[in-house]
């Protein structure tokens, strides 16, 4: 028996890790001053936070400590129980060298302890995508071993699809510049984001008009995704589910995927996205 773990950095309903029997570790996130703690929904009301980004805020984020990941790890080494820990993407966080750390603290005071800390080189749904499939697997019978395996065979098929309504966050965390974002506003760009093979984001294309990107990023998920009739495909958004079902309906007009799901776009991601944010996830072809 081995215990999946992740982050909040997953953007899945705390609900639904329930279900799947993965504990996850909560990342923190500062607005108008107040530290608040991403739950994934279980007492942290996202409707709330979005409402205060549309009233002007900029919140910001940090990266999981050390000492809380030796905190986490601990009450599961403590037991014996192997861990494999499905992180948010080094390209994106130092989350994941934290992660790294705290294990070798841990191994100086319980040397058989058995953690894996697996880089995802995903985010968001993407990262929850990858949980999900990995908690199938588990719950399938595979081994930790043949787990890891698969993982480290697929993390590059994981797909990501984003666009954004509101540049200016994605020129406050220095994705654009200051003059791109003014210029892209006043002609109604929205870049179409992915997920590079370095978990790190990058712009693609930059269409002009919403429903234009939206149709773009449902083309891109249809293109790009693998043997549908099987595939789970994650969709999140901030605060757009307007735009989300518009997505989910492109989607299935062109191809009958085996179930889409809808949710909302975690605090930590939105943090850098703004509002409007629509992102789509799905498994396929493999990141170039």
């Amino acid at each position: 028996m081995y215990q999946i773990l992740t982050d909040s950095c997953c953007d899945v309903p705390y609900t639904l890790l329930n279900e799947l029997n993965v504990d996850f570790i909560s990342m923190y996130i500062d607005i108008n001053g107040q530290e608040m703690v991403d739950d994934l929904g279980k007492d942290f009301d996202i409707s709330a936070f979005y409402k205060k980004i549309e009233e002007g805020a900029m919140p910001t984020t940090s990266q999981v400590n050390v000492g809380r990941y030796v905190e986490f790890f601990k009450k599961y080494a403590d037991q014996k129980i192997p861990i494999l820990y499905i992180c948010f993407s080094s390209g994106l966080s130092g989350s994941y060298q934290s992660a790294v750390q705290a294990v070798e603290i841990l191994r100086e005071d319980v040397p058989d302890t058995e953690i894996h800390v697996f880089d995802s080189l995903a985010a968001s749904g993407g990262e929850g995508l990858m949980v999900y499939e990995a908690a199938q697997k588990q719950k399938e019978g595979a081994s930790l071993e043949e787990l890891l395996k698969w993982l480290q065979t697929n993390r590059l098929t994981y797909q990501h699809w984003v666009t954004v309504n509101d540049l200016n966050h994605l020129q406050r965390g220095g994705r654009i510049s200051k003059t791109s974002a003014a210029i892209g506003g006043l002609m109604n760009i929205k870049p179409i984001i992915d997920v590079d093979p370095d978990g790190k984001l990058r712009t693609l294309e930059k269409i002009r008009g919403r429903k234009k990107a939206l149709q773009h990023i449902a083309d891109n998920v249809v293109e790009t995704t693998a043997d549908p009739k099987h595939q789970v495909i994650f969709i999140n958004t901030s605060a757009d589910l307007e735009g989300a079902e518009e997505v989910k309906r492109l989607i299935e007009e062109q191809m009958q995927p085996k179930e889409v799901r809808i949710f909302p776009l975690g605090p930590t991601i939105a943090s850098h996205t703004g509002l409007g944010c629509i992102a789509v996830f799905t498994r396929g072809k493999e990141r170039k």
